[in-house]
């Protein structure tokens, strides 16, 4: 099965190829990808091919933090319903348990979990394909993505107590430091973002009800055109949640927004 994802978080990177002084046309014609795939944030692009465009222009411009410029482009805007849906939740908890629901609907082969360890909140965003070409730079904009998300839930009195890294030290480590202002951790075993976790109880503001009604109404109706089953949605929350020890049935159901017994 061709595992795929929307553009949306990755729109910016046209627009950090220019920064970097490469043309965007040529360099994705480069590996054979069409360049007006970036000019709707619902197209659709292979995980395979997203790795091998993220390694292409990390050579081609001879910069190793690529994916990260383009992770900073991103947040809950570029998540379509699913972050609409996140940031209009009553908490920060509830909001990242919106986003670990719905983000099949952006991207099937990776997924994010949330775990709670000593006073520590623990977002993770994982890969299934771990020796695919270009995961450092998928990676690297993965967790500029959530540290971006975070940001915006908490507001600017938020801050990180580590960001973790699954790809080795770049020589360079001066751009990840000014953008995360957190100590950093490379060659760990996970893509993530570490923080107290009493932001998870941080109160959101109040949206209208009707409002977040009709999201939830436009997400389901979304979810029912997806191509994904589900069985499959059920299989791709599991492998979430059972690392992370929350994986009952009456969990499971919590995260769908049913009852157990349905």
């Amino acid at each position: 099965m061709q595992l795929m994802l929307r553009i949306g978080p990755n729109i910016g990177l046209p627009d950090v190829l220019r920064s970097l002084g490469a043309d965007p046309i040529k360099v994705m014609a480069e590996v054979g990808i069409d360049h007006e795939l970036f000019d709707s944030p619902n197209n659709l692009i292979s995980l395979k091919a997203r790795g091998r465009l993220m390694a292409h222009c990390a050579e081609r411009t001879s910069c190793q933090h690529f994916g990260l410029l383009v992770g900073q482009q991103a947040g809950l805007r570029t998540l379509g319903l699913a972050g609409l849906r996140s940031k209009y939740s009553s908490t920060v908890g509830s909001a990242l348990k919106n986003l670990i629901r719905y983000l099949h609907l952006n991207v099937r082969g990776a997924t994010t979990s949330l775990a709670t360890e000593s006073g520590l909140a623990i977002l993770e965003y994982q890969i299934y394909q771990t020796e695919s070409r270009g995961n450092d730079q998928v990676g690297g904009g993965a967790v500029a993505v959530m540290y971006n998300i975070l940001r915006e839930l908490c507001g600017d009195d938020w801050q990180p107590t580590e960001v973790r890294f699954a790809h080795r030290k770049p020589s360079d480590e001066a751009p990840f430091r000014q953008f995360f202002q957190a100590p950093l951790s490379f060659d760990t075993n996970q893509y993530a973002v570490v923080f107290s976790a009493d932001w998870l109880d941080h109160r959101l503001p109040d949206v209208d009800f009707e409002v977040r009604q009709l999201l939830q109404k436009e997400i389901s109706k979304l979810e029912t055109h997806h191509d994904d089953d589900f069985s499959d949605q059920v299989r791709s929350v599991l492998r979430t949640v059972i690392v992370t020890g929350h994986s009952s049935a009456e969990e499971v159901a919590e995260l769908f927004c049913m009852h157990r017994s349905t």
